[in-house]
């Protein structure tokens, strides 16, 4: 296996000692059939039974997963190891000609844990594999600054945002529930994993509601200049923010329609 991209040495010696593994562990068990020579292939699984692995003998497996070319295999490799488990889809194809030789999966990892000395060559294998990815994810990931958060626990009562206050921090209910007042009108819940307290942030305003917990409640803080960092490290509060606001606006409408009538 190569990564694509720049690799630091100690990279090149591991895979190095992952390349003769494959062919180790099915030492001793038959192929379905006689090697197979393809020319080229667009997507060798959709031409071939996925039931099968192939053991390359010559030439070069490129794979792609979800579009994105990311690794090939080479002689002494082992393709489709990931097809069938549920992972995003791997893609392989041959752009000049290779010489694959066919084995029934399942033989094969009946075969694999029939011998204890196989067993370790096979964990060894995935695990080497598991490593190269890991250090290609981190060496590819920008170095972000971890935001300062903190926690705070609130008694039911106690005010976690006052109104009129200047607006330093963003605000996410870990366990309990608050309540939003305006000039102590009731205008809205604040339930768990909800991220409250933003509006005042990104118009640099002042806090335009209270928000004081209902019942014992745990509240994460983040501060305002490092809130940006934690949405686009979380994607998931970006929607969960989205969607608060959303609910907040209906809210009011359904107010505003209420007092209309």
């Amino acid at each position: 296996m190569y990564l694509l991209g720049e690799q630091p040495p100690y990279i090149d010696q591991l895979i190095d000692s992952l390349q003769t593994i494959p062919g180790d562990m099915l030492n001793g068990l038959e192929p379905l059939e006689a090697p197979i020579e393809i020319a080229s292939a667009e997507n060798l699984y959709s031409e071939h039974s996925t039931d099968r692995l192939y053991f390359v003998q010559q030439g070069v497996v490129h794979a792609d997963i979800e579009g994105r070319a990311l690794f090939y295999l080479t002689e002494g490799d082992l393709v489709g190891l990931r097809q069938g488990m549920g992972l995003p889809p791997c893609t392989y194809s041959v752009r000049q000609q290779a010489i694959l030789v066919p084995y029934d999966r399942q033989s094969v990892f009946s075969h694999i844990h029939k011998d204890a000395d196989r067993q370790y060559q096979f964990t060894r294998y995935i695990l080497g594999q598991s490593a190269l990815f890991t250090d290609a994810l981190a060496r590819s990931t920008k170095v972000k600054a971890h935001p300062a958060t903190g926690f705070m626990h609130v008694k039911k009562g106690e005010s976690i945002i006052q109104e009129g206050d200047d607006a330093d921090h963003v605000y996410i209910i870990m366990s309990g529930h608050a309540e939003a007042f305006v000039k102590d009108v009731k205008v809205g819940d604040v339930y768990k994993d909800e991220v409250f307290g933003a509006m005042a942030v990104f118009t640099n305003e002042k806090r335009s509601a209270s928000v004081i917990a209902s019942e014992d409640s745990t509240v994460m803080t983040v501060p305002q200049d490092q809130f940006v960092d934690l949405m686009q490290t979380h994607p998931r509060i970006c929607s969960t923010l989205v969607e608060n606001m959303a609910r907040t606006i209906n809210d009011l409408n359904k107010q505003l329609l209420e007092k209309g009538q």
